[in-house]
């Protein structure tokens, strides 16, 4: 206990929490749902009680953290982030307790909870323990593997192109620990809760931007590759650092990641004549060192001093690695159009759009509906501008890239009961 008092008083900084809640079975927000928070390890004291909104939100609130420096400095051995519990219940459903939310200072956390409808009244409540942070915690080092994996005339490839995923599925273990759960996981949620776990968020952009793009591209060469299907596992990747990735169930992530992640989702990494996305190893670069890998620690050096997210990769994996984009996203109505769509645009991605957003606001009360008439007038700018607000996007009533894809997700979300859960 005098450890946990001891941390608070060094908690001298401030970091940002905003709570989002749906429901698990339908996507839609859980509104009136109560949220009560407490410094982990120190659950009698509640210091503040939330309440979600129409759109299953909570406020932005201010929580205490340790200096920012902290969490920008290789040498330092003290944990950088708080650790919060969140006691959550709404009516109708099974009440969750997360101990471990992490807050950084001078950062936003974003806490996304699916809650599980009760059958019958009767309420078992979820409970997840967050563990530490890959940096911070005691993880076993990757395994080193070829960085492209063969391929068999046998047919084992499936895939002719890179597809992006709608959902892959996790295995919360090794490989060969057959009592770890599968997780049906989207794959944006996967790579932006594995970004948040690996590095932190306080990292320069050009740095997160260059870890993101080694992550998804090592996540898209084990879907790509079937690799453990072709081993005769029934899941897409593992959780575990040895092999893959560190992913926590109903971890909290970072709006500085979540926003690239959403930039980036659709790109990887390749070399000349290789078809397949690269398996982007690495390692932290502080406690493992790993020759003709990405260090953690060294790309956040570089990224402070000025590189882009290509110059940092290319200096760990030399100068032939290429960022590429795949021509495929699953689970989506329509691809992007080529260019944004703004007041004055028209036609048939317009009224398309407009169309998703009136499902969208069926379920999203706060979000208006509009005419979908094909024409990019005011009405649908405020209806934007409202989208973005309320799923953390720049706020310009603009459908850029990021927004086009963030309606079709949502859209889709809500449009069918998922038959995943």
């Amino acid at each position: 206990m005098s450890e946990i008092r001891a941390m608070q008083d060094e908690a001298s900084e401030k970091g940002k929490l905003q709570i989002n809640i749906v429901s698990s079975v339908t996507s839609y927000p859980v509104t009136n749902a109560v949220i009560s928070i407490s410094y982990t390890g120190v659950p009698e004291s509640t210091l503040e009680r939330l309440t979600t909104d129409s759109s299953g939100q909570t406020e932005t609130i201010e929580l205490n953290a340790p200096p920012e420096e902290w969490s920008l400095d290789r040498n330092n051995e003290r944990q950088p982030y708080s650790e919060y519990t969140l006691d959550i219940s709404a009516p109708g459903f099974e009440p969750v307790s997360i101990a471990g939310t992490e807050i950084l200072a001078n950062t936003k956390a974003i806490q996304n909870v699916r809650m599980r409808p009760s059958d019958n009244g009767q309420e078992e409540e979820e409970v997840f323990v967050i563990p530490a942070h890959t940096l911070y915690g005691d993880y076993p080092p990757k395994i080193a593997e070829e960085e492209i994996k063969p391929v068999n005339e046998s047919g084992e490839i499936v895939l002719s192109r890179v597809v992006i995923p709608e959902y892959i599925v996790v295995h919360d273990g090794s490989p060969r620990d057959s009592t770890a759960t599968n997780y049906y996981v989207k794959y944006k949620d996967y790579i932006k809760n594995v970004a948040s776990s690996e590095i932190y968020a306080t990292w320069p952009a050009n740095t997160i931007r260059a870890n993101v793009l080694a992550i998804m591209s090592f996540t898209l060469n084990r879907v790509y590759t079937e690799w453990y299907r072709n081993k005769g596992y029934d899941f897409t990747i593992t959780s575990s650092t040895a092999f893959d990735h560190k992913w926590i169930p109903e971890r909290n992530i970072y709006e500085s990641i979540s926003v690239i992640v959403d930039e980036l989702f659709s790109n990887y990494l390749s070399r000349p004549n290789v078809r397949q996305p690269i398996l982007t190893q690495y390692c932290d670069g502080r406690r493992v060192t790993c020759p003709n890998w990405m260090t953690q620690w060294g790309s956040k050096e570089l990224g402070d001093q000025g590189f882009s997210p290509i110059e940092i990769l290319r200096y760990y994996y030399g100068d032939d690695m290429y960022i590429n984009m795949a021509q495929e996203i699953s689970g989506i109505p329509a691809s992007w159009p080529g260019s944004n769509l703004e007041q004055g645009s028209r036609g048939e991605k317009v009224r398309q759009m407009q169309e998703e957003i009136n499902v969208i606001a069926g379920a999203y009360p706060a979000i208006p509906k509009i005419d979908p008439d094909g024409i990019y007038g005011p009405a649908t700018a405020a209806a934007v501008e409202k989208i973005q607000s309320v799923f953390g996007l720049p706020v310009t009533g603009v459908v850029d890239y990021r927004t086009w894809y963030k309606i079709s997700e949502i859209y889709v979300g809500v449009s069918r009961i998922a038959e995943l859960n």
